[in-house]
């Protein structure tokens, strides 16, 4: 069994966290022969990462819930498509994924992976369909400790299914780069030899990057600066938050851009002021790139960042402790680049995408194996419609 048929099973193809962790493992699962698909659950028009998928040579398809309620031929539908492509691994990701792929993938006589990207809080009714899914499923990963304790405290899945697999990032893109800082601090009207703070992120509620302009709104001036790099809802009511500072010509918002490598070599420090999280690929990039960091102890964020160490930690919510922390690191660069470099080190060395596509290729093997010994044979007797579309 040298070569797997792998289906990645997505709540969307938009572009968060879990879209961009599923497509650096098909790029690497590509490139290693496995065949690979992408199934998004959501209505179209598709998300971004649909087109990102078929770049990287994999197959792309949605097929979508019939009404708004609880719709149990999802999955005997997409047991019938997965079961058409004689999938060996069924990966889903998120809650949504896991309601649907993991019985789909047991109907299609499939192995069932399943990752848990964030906290997902959820109602009593789709906690019970949850945990019922999860029994079925041959492996439940976690990518931070704090997320699998959470995933145990839950009751969650089988504790002698559950794993932890570190998120990866390419850390070829992502590296300290004075050619582009000159470039990126020119391209938004930021003196080269400004502090810097920035952010990346999409612009909603539970980013808070309100707490962010508040806590730097004290420090603005021609020497110090602030970035927020992303788009998203709340970014009308940022702007205005921004407009209220004493200073909000030093306030710069980007907008979405696809060069956030680039723009975060232009930063002296990166901030996260998340309310909630998982394990946020953007502050392994910021590490990546040796960026001091300053981030809310929220989530998984501990599990990465030890505080004093390889960042620094603020209570969620604590603007005012943000502004010492950020005042601190503006007048202490010399330690805060020695916290920089050792993230950095850990990054590299535990957070690699290559490393997190072994990790999972060596977990998919052991539960396609159990799959193959127990008989199955991924026969699916069924006439139900299939609605799909995409590349």
């Amino acid at each position: 069994m040298s070569q797997l048929s792998i289906a990645h099973v997505l709540s969307s193809f938009g572009m968060g966290g879990q879209e961009r962790v599923a497509l650096d493992l098909a790029k690497l699962q590509r490139q290693s022969g496995h065949r690979v698909l992408a199934i998004s659950l959501a209505p179209l028009p598709e998300g971004p990462t649909g087109r990102a998928f078929r770049d990287a040579g994999v197959e792309t398809h949605t097929i979508t819930k019939h009404g708004p309620s609880f719709d149990p031929s999802l999955a005997v539908r997409l047991a019938k498509y997965l079961s058409a492509h004689r999938t060996d691994v069924v990966h889903t990701h998120n809650p949504h994924a896991l309601i649907y792929g993991s019985p789909a993938a047991a109907l299609a006589r499939a192995a069932c992976v399943h990752t848990k990207h964030g906290i997902n809080p959820d109602t009593d009714r789709r906690m019970w369909l949850r945990r019922a899914a999860s029994r079925i499923a041959d492996a439940y990963v976690a990518v931070t400790p704090s997320l699998a304790r959470v995933a145990l405290r839950n009751n969650e899945c089988d504790p002698a299914h559950l794993h932890v697999i570190n998120n990866g990032i390419d850390t070829r893109k992502f590296a300290p780069d004075p050619d582009a800082r000159l470039r990126a601090r020119a391209e938004l009207g930021i003196p080269e030899d400004a502090w810097v703070v920035g952010t990346v992120g999409r612009l909603a509620p539970e980013k808070n990057q309100g707490l962010l302009i508040d806590a730097m709104a004290p420090m603005l001036d021609r020497r110090r600066h602030l970035v927020l790099v992303g788009d998203g809802p709340e970014r009308a009511d940022l702007e205005r938050r921004a407009a209220g500072t004493w200073r909000p010509e030093f306030i710069h918002f980007t907008g979405a851009r696809n060069d956030t490598p680039a723009l975060m070599a232009a930063f002296d420090a990166f901030a996260l002021t998340s309310s909630s999280e998982g394990l946020p690929l953007v502050l392994l990039e910021a590490m990546a790139t040796r960026l001091p960091v300053v981030a809310t102890s929220v989530g998984g964020v501990p599990d990465l960042v030890q505080d004093g160490v390889t960042g620094y930690l603020v209570d969620a919510g604590d603007w005012v402790g943000f502004t010492k922390k950020l005042i601190w690191l503006s007048s202490h660069a010399p330690e805060a680049l020695v916290a920089a470099s050792v993230a950095r080190r850990a990054v590299l060395d535990r957070h690699s995408v290559e490393h997190m596509a072994r990790d999972y290729e060596s977990l998919y093997r052991r539960v396609a194996r159990g799959a193959w010994r127990a008989g199955r044979n991924r026969a699916v007797e069924t006439e139900a419609p299939l609605v799909v579309s995409g590349g």
